[in-house]
């Protein structure tokens, strides 16, 4: 039996219409209808068929909806939620995927007092966007966070658990502050450093652009994919995430200078310590399954 026979989706943008297709692919008897605050978006997704139905207006498309998903920047999710409170049907579960969760869920239940919430977030992505960029795999094999408030309906939230376990994600449930904790370590730091990163090689007066480029096939060509993630959503992600990604900032200002003070006491044993540690990180990554051990991550050259 199906967890959902009507879903609706806001926002097809690459994971909404990553999860459109996957829906389709996986569950080809639920009605998938979509909506975009963006008329070009909405063009492009009846263009390439993406939803059974694409509605101009967020209340058209929830009137009959058994699940509403909200993949909007995190923090449009509370103006994207009261567009549709009108027309949502008393027994809808509302989610979304929004990689911040007790911001989200605050936003959510202001816009939907009494109304069911079950926050989600796929741990998966790319750094290419728009309704083109899905594809219906991009959750085999990733992790979903599943972070429903303390009172929520056990039944409700194993509903939305099995939604993504049928797109092919694994599913864990979560508290919603310890997830922002744990994402803004392992997700929204790693992307405030590339960022930085890139932006401070290109900055940089006596190396010129065109040799960055070419010599980027180091490490630093990697930081340039995380830097060329959709900079709306990352914004709204650092603004919404503020104190955990702030409490894990101030945590790697500090180790990063306690490895300066090795460096420049030419500390080799710290050093080496260090990074035999962050191997064995890695490594125990790929034993989960959660990267490729391939050389230069697969790469075809």
């Amino acid at each position: 039996m199906l967890p959902f026979a009507r879903i609706t989706i806001i926002g097809l943008g690459l994971i909404g219409s990553s999860l459109a297709r996957a829906i389709r692919a996986e569950m080809p008897t639920a009605r998938v209808t979509g909506h975009d605050a963006d008329p070009a978006v909405r063009e492009t997704a009846r263009r390439i068929d993406l939803c059974d139905d694409i509605t101009d207006t967020a209340g058209a498309s929830v009137t009959d909806a058994d699940l509403v998903v909200l993949c909007v920047p995190v923090r449009a999710m509370g103006a994207a939620a009261a567009e549709l409170a009108d027309d949502l049907p008393a027994d809808a579960i509302i989610s979304d995927v929004g990689s911040c969760k007790a911001d989200v869920l605050a936003q959510l239940v202001a816009a939907l007092p009494g109304r069911t919430i079950i926050p989600a977030h796929p741990v998966a992505g790319t750094e290419n966007s728009g309704p083109e960029a899905g594809f219906a795999t991009l959750f085999k094999g990733r992790w979903c966070i599943v972070t429903p408030p303390a009172d929520a309906d056990p039944v409700a939230v194993e509903r939305v658990a099995e939604l993504w376990r049928r797109v092919g994600a694994d599913v864990e449930t979560m508290d919603p502050a310890h997830h922002d904790l744990v994402l803004a370590v392992t997700s929204h730091l790693p992307h405030l450093i590339a960022y930085t990163i890139v932006g401070t090689a290109s900055d940089l007066e006596n190396v010129t652009q065109s040799e960055v480029i070419k010599y980027s096939a180091g490490g630093f060509r990697d930081f340039t994919r995380i830097a060329a993630s959709d900079p709306t959503m990352w914004r709204d992600v650092f603004l919404a995430n503020k104190d955990a990604v702030l409490e894990m900032l101030q945590r790697f200002s500090e180790d990063l200078s306690a490895l300066q003070r090795a460096i420049r006491w030419n500390d080799g044993d710290t050093l080496f310590n260090l990074f035999t540690h962050t191997r064995a990180i890695r490594r125990s990554i790929i034993e989960q399954g959660q990267d490729d051990a391939k050389p230069d991550f697969g790469r075809a050259h």
